[in-house]
């Protein structure tokens, strides 16, 4: 591809993934594919690669569990690392707002990808007050992290682009062991 298309094409990537164009931000692949050509995934690796030093990505992230095409995945510009406790200040996120996330994630995560809202508002509840707890999950809802539907929550699209569940439980279970230790110890 002469290196003039190829510009032009990374700088299409860049509208398409920068901005967000239906009721969901991101892409789906074949969008891309047909915007970009058959070289997409090359262009979106070289768009990738031109981010790092920003601290971005492009990430894909499949819609259902096992799903391997990825002109069917949807793909989000995030941050490459993670933020802060001062940023995340500065973003509006309270440090009790994130740990609530996270925790909620994560039981959502380790009950399979389904939990019913009234068992996460009453593991919230055991460090949160009740209001607090309503609160942040209708939060966690509204921008994307969680999905409700018939009282079960799931992860919702901006918990799969942004969220690494996998990071996220080995550091529970991690912290989990050091603090039996130290019980063990104390």
């Amino acid at each position: 591809m002469a290196k003039r298309a190829y510009g032009r094409r990374l700088k299409q990537a860049v509208h398409l993934l920068f901005f967000k164009h239906h009721m969901l931000p991101g892409v789906r692949g074949w969008e891309l594919r047909r915007t970009l050509g058959p070289e997409w995934l090359d262009i979106l690796e070289v768009l990738d690669n031109r981010l790092r030093p920003l601290d971005l990505e492009v990430k894909r992230v499949f819609e259902e569990p096992g799903e391997d095409r990825p002109e069917e995945a949807r793909y989000y510009i995030t941050l490459r690392g993670g933020v802060e406790q001062r940023m995340a200040k500065t973003m509006g996120w309270r440090i009790d707002d994130i740990a609530g996330l996270a925790v909620a994630v994560a039981y959502i995560s380790a009950r399979g990808g389904k939990a019913p809202r009234s068992d996460v508002e009453r593991v919230l509840g055991e460090k949160l007050p009740g209001w607090r707890v309503r609160s942040n999950l209708e939060r966690y809802i509204e921008e994307g992290y969680i999905n409700e539907e018939d009282g079960v929550l799931t992860l919702g699209w901006r918990g799969k682009a942004e969220i690494d569940v996998d990071r996220l439980l080995e550091h529970i279970m991690r912290s989990g062991a050091s603090a039996e230790e130290l019980r063990k110890q104390g």
